[in-house]
């Protein structure tokens, strides 16, 4: 029973915008099946990590999801910024369940054990300089990602924190973020959001301020779920 990770799936099945316009993305969807299957057994466990699906309606996912779904394995899912579709768990999980989605969870204010690890986090946010939509976004984003390490603590095993955006980037630092991932003393944290080898060079990947940061984009990490343990 493995734990694995992959974000920005960007999957456009359900809506006319494919990704393979873009310079290393062609024949994406292929690249993940094959990827996936190869990596993934059914009783091992996925964290979707936000950009999931470019779909604007959750009714509208049923393509994309329908894809994920016949793929091996159970998916934590998180809300990424370009995740439209996105609902409240409740509608969400209603969803699933009305198509039969039992291998989908969503991952929101709470925490899920896999083995030795328990799975935490939250979208995250960055910003340049703190407006008042972003002080209110950060505080939210930091008071969703406390509820889920806390409810990690309550399930006992080791939180690791799963964000959608990094903590931090280039000049750019979510300090609200990183604090509370300090004083909750989370040795890592994976995240997504950064597209394209020039790009992941601002990222801070390897030892940040102590913890181990691992970017885990669609496209950095070569189409393929990266192991967590």
């Amino acid at each position: 029973m493995a734990l694995f990770v992959i974000a920005d799936l960007h999957l456009s099945l359900s809506a006319d915008k494919p990704m393979d316009v873009f310079p290393g993305w062609s024949n994406y969807v292929e690249r993940l099946e094959m990827n996936w299957r190869r990596t993934v057994a059914e009783e091992d466990t996925v964290v979707l990590a936000g950009d999931l699906s470019w779909a604007m309606k959750l009714e509208d996912s049923y393509a994309d999801f329908s894809f994920l779904h016949s793929l091996p394995g159970k998916k934590l899912l998180m809300k990424g910024n370009h995740d439209y579709w996105w609902s409240t768990k409740t509608k969400i999980d209603h969803f699933f369940a009305s198509h039969d989605y039992s291998d989908f969870q969503v991952l929101h204010n709470c925490a899920y054990r896999i083995g030795e690890i328990s799975v935490c986090g939250s979208r995250g946010w960055l910003y340049n300089s703190a407006s008042e939509e972003d002080k209110k976004i950060v505080s939210r984003e930091a008071g969703r990602l406390l509820a889920s390490i806390q409810d990690a603590r309550r399930l006992g095993g080791r939180p690791v924190v799963f964000l959608h955006y990094p903590p931090a980037y280039d000049s750019m630092e979510c300090s609200e973020i990183l604090e509370i991932l300090l004083k909750e003393g989370i040795t890592d944290c994976y995240f997504g959001h950064i597209h394209g080898q020039q790009a992941a060079r601002k990222a801070p990947i390897g030892v940040y301020k102590g913890i181990k940061m691992h970017l885990v984009s669609c496209d950095f990490v070569g189409f393929c779920p990266v192991l967590v343990k």
